[in-house]
Protein backbone atom coordinates (compact mmCIF):
# COMPACT_ATOMS: atom_id res chain seq x y z
CA UNK A 1 0.00 0.00 0.00
CA UNK A 2 3.04 2.36 1.09
CA UNK A 3 4.33 1.74 -2.42
CA UNK A 4 1.03 2.86 -4.13
CA UNK A 5 0.46 5.71 -2.08
CA UNK A 6 4.24 6.50 -3.25
CA UNK A 7 4.01 5.81 -7.16
CA UNK A 8 1.00 7.93 -6.40
CA UNK A 9 2.41 11.15 -5.07
CA UNK A 10 5.30 10.86 -7.88
CA UNK A 11 3.15 10.41 -10.45
CA UNK A 12 0.63 13.70 -9.15
CA UNK A 13 4.28 15.71 -8.63
CA UNK A 14 4.56 15.63 -12.92
CA UNK A 15 1.37 17.07 -13.61
CA UNK A 16 2.78 20.63 -13.08
CA UNK A 17 5.36 19.94 -15.09
CA UNK A 18 3.44 18.34 -17.89
CA UNK A 19 1.21 21.67 -17.52
CA UNK A 20 4.39 23.50 -18.39
CA UNK A 21 5.46 21.80 -21.01
CA UNK A 22 2.01 21.51 -23.10
CA UNK A 23 1.93 25.53 -22.16
CA UNK A 24 5.34 26.15 -23.40
CA UNK A 25 4.94 24.07 -26.79
CA UNK A 26 1.43 25.76 -27.26
CA UNK A 27 2.59 29.57 -26.74
CA UNK A 28 5.83 28.84 -28.62
CA UNK A 29 3.69 27.65 -31.73
CA UNK A 30 1.94 31.10 -32.05
CA UNK A 31 5.71 32.71 -32.89
CA UNK A 32 6.39 33.94 -36.38
CA UNK A 33 5.25 36.36 -38.50
CA UNK A 34 1.64 36.41 -39.37
CA UNK A 35 -0.79 38.03 -42.26
CA UNK A 36 -4.49 37.59 -43.62
CA UNK A 37 -7.37 39.21 -43.00
CA UNK A 38 -10.90 39.51 -41.81
CA UNK A 39 -13.57 42.39 -40.48
CA UNK A 40 -13.86 44.90 -37.53
CA UNK A 41 -17.39 46.13 -36.34
CA UNK A 42 -16.14 49.80 -34.97
CA UNK A 43 -19.43 50.03 -32.93
CA UNK A 44 -22.21 47.55 -32.09
CA UNK A 45 -25.00 48.31 -34.79
CA UNK A 46 -22.36 49.80 -37.09
CA UNK A 47 -20.68 49.05 -40.21
CA UNK A 48 -18.41 45.80 -40.86
CA UNK A 49 -15.12 46.71 -42.31
CA UNK A 50 -12.95 44.47 -44.09
CA UNK A 51 -9.08 44.93 -43.18
CA UNK A 52 -6.39 43.35 -44.40
CA UNK A 53 -3.44 43.01 -41.38
CA UNK A 54 -0.12 41.66 -40.45
CA UNK A 55 1.33 40.58 -37.29
CA UNK A 56 4.44 39.71 -35.56
CA UNK A 57 4.34 37.47 -32.30
CA UNK A 58 7.50 36.25 -30.13
CA UNK A 59 7.13 33.87 -27.62
CA UNK A 60 8.93 31.53 -25.00
CA UNK A 61 8.08 29.10 -22.72
CA UNK A 62 6.00 31.08 -20.39
CA UNK A 63 4.80 33.98 -22.65
CA UNK A 64 3.81 35.44 -25.77
CA UNK A 65 3.85 38.93 -27.04
CA UNK A 66 2.22 40.28 -30.33
CA UNK A 67 2.32 43.43 -32.50
CA UNK A 68 0.02 43.91 -35.23
CA UNK A 69 -1.40 46.57 -37.79
CA UNK A 70 -4.54 46.20 -40.05
CA UNK A 71 -5.79 48.71 -42.70
CA UNK A 72 -9.11 49.20 -43.54
CA UNK A 73 -10.57 50.63 -47.13
CA UNK A 74 -7.23 51.90 -47.64
CA UNK A 75 -7.64 54.68 -45.39
CA UNK A 76 -6.74 53.91 -42.36
CA UNK A 77 -3.88 51.80 -40.19
CA UNK A 78 -4.41 50.58 -36.76
CA UNK A 79 -1.48 48.74 -34.65
CA UNK A 80 -2.47 47.08 -31.71
CA UNK A 81 -0.48 44.89 -29.28
CA UNK A 82 -1.14 41.85 -26.76
CA UNK A 83 1.06 40.53 -24.39
CA UNK A 84 0.29 37.19 -22.15
CA UNK A 85 1.77 34.96 -19.98
CA UNK A 86 0.86 31.96 -18.46
CA UNK A 87 1.15 30.78 -14.93
CA UNK A 88 0.10 27.12 -14.98
CA UNK A 89 -2.72 27.47 -16.85
CA UNK A 90 -3.86 30.82 -16.36
CA UNK A 91 -3.08 33.38 -18.28
CA UNK A 92 -2.56 37.34 -17.78
CA UNK A 93 -1.63 39.94 -19.44
CA UNK A 94 -2.46 43.37 -21.69
CA UNK A 95 -4.01 44.51 -24.79
CA UNK A 96 -3.28 47.91 -25.90
CA UNK A 97 -5.52 48.94 -29.15
CA UNK A 98 -5.80 51.42 -31.51
CA UNK A 99 -7.13 54.38 -28.17
CA UNK A 100 -3.66 53.27 -27.03
CA UNK A 101 -5.24 52.75 -23.74
CA UNK A 102 -3.82 49.19 -21.86
CA UNK A 103 -6.41 46.81 -21.01
CA UNK A 104 -6.53 43.94 -18.94
CA UNK A 105 -6.65 40.19 -20.33
CA UNK A 106 -7.58 37.21 -18.10
CA UNK A 107 -8.11 33.79 -19.11
CA UNK A 108 -7.45 30.16 -20.30
CA UNK A 109 -6.17 28.11 -22.37
CA UNK A 110 -8.86 25.36 -23.69
CA UNK A 111 -7.39 23.04 -26.39
CA UNK A 112 -5.99 25.33 -28.90
CA UNK A 113 -7.11 28.65 -28.00
CA UNK A 114 -6.99 30.85 -25.48
CA UNK A 115 -10.17 32.44 -24.28
CA UNK A 116 -8.90 35.80 -22.78
CA UNK A 117 -11.57 38.16 -20.19
CA UNK A 118 -10.84 41.63 -21.53
CA UNK A 119 -11.14 44.81 -19.50
CA UNK A 120 -11.26 47.74 -21.95
CA UNK A 121 -9.54 50.67 -20.62
CA UNK A 122 -12.56 53.05 -21.16
CA UNK A 123 -16.44 52.37 -21.79
CA UNK A 124 -16.58 50.52 -24.96
CA UNK A 125 -20.17 48.97 -26.40
CA UNK A 126 -21.92 50.24 -22.72
CA UNK A 127 -19.91 48.32 -21.07
CA UNK A 128 -15.41 47.77 -20.25
CA UNK A 129 -16.23 43.81 -20.78
CA UNK A 130 -15.27 41.47 -23.69
CA UNK A 131 -13.93 38.36 -24.83
CA UNK A 132 -10.70 37.64 -26.77
CA UNK A 133 -10.08 34.15 -28.34
CA UNK A 134 -6.45 33.68 -29.98
CA UNK A 135 -6.72 30.38 -31.28
CA UNK A 136 -4.30 28.30 -33.48
CA UNK A 137 -6.05 26.77 -36.65
CA UNK A 138 -4.06 23.83 -37.64
CA UNK A 139 -0.33 24.11 -38.32
CA UNK A 140 -0.24 27.53 -39.93
CA UNK A 141 -3.17 29.23 -39.05
CA UNK A 142 -4.10 31.88 -36.63
CA UNK A 143 -7.54 33.56 -35.85
CA UNK A 144 -8.24 36.36 -33.32
CA UNK A 145 -11.22 37.06 -32.24
CA UNK A 146 -13.68 39.84 -29.84
CA UNK A 147 -17.12 39.19 -28.54
CA UNK A 148 -19.03 42.04 -27.35
CA UNK A 149 -22.18 41.90 -25.49
CA UNK A 150 -25.30 43.93 -27.46
CA UNK A 151 -26.22 46.30 -24.53
CA UNK A 152 -29.69 46.88 -26.03
CA UNK A 153 -30.46 42.55 -26.71
CA UNK A 154 -28.16 41.07 -24.34
CA UNK A 155 -26.67 38.97 -27.48
CA UNK A 156 -23.29 38.38 -28.05
CA UNK A 157 -21.81 39.97 -31.43
CA UNK A 158 -18.42 39.06 -32.89
CA UNK A 159 -16.88 42.37 -33.03
CA UNK A 160 -13.87 41.38 -35.06
CA UNK A 161 -12.46 38.11 -36.48
CA UNK A 162 -9.05 38.11 -38.37
CA UNK A 163 -7.78 35.27 -39.49
CA UNK A 164 -4.37 34.83 -40.55
CA UNK A 165 -1.54 32.39 -41.66
CA UNK A 166 2.02 31.89 -41.61
CA UNK A 167 3.48 33.39 -45.08
CA UNK A 168 4.58 30.16 -47.44
CA UNK A 169 7.81 28.91 -47.50
CA UNK A 170 8.18 29.79 -51.27
CA UNK A 171 7.32 33.73 -49.75
CA UNK A 172 9.95 33.87 -47.24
Amino acid sequence: MRAVLIATLLSLSCLPSNVKASEAGFLQSLAGDWSGGGMVLTKIGGTNFNVSCTLRSDASASAVSMNGKCRGLAVFTRSFSASVKAAGQRYTGNYIGPSGQPSKLAGSRNGEALNLRVTWARIVNGDRDATLMIEKVGQDRLRLQTVDRDPTSGQSVVTSRIDLQRPSPAKK
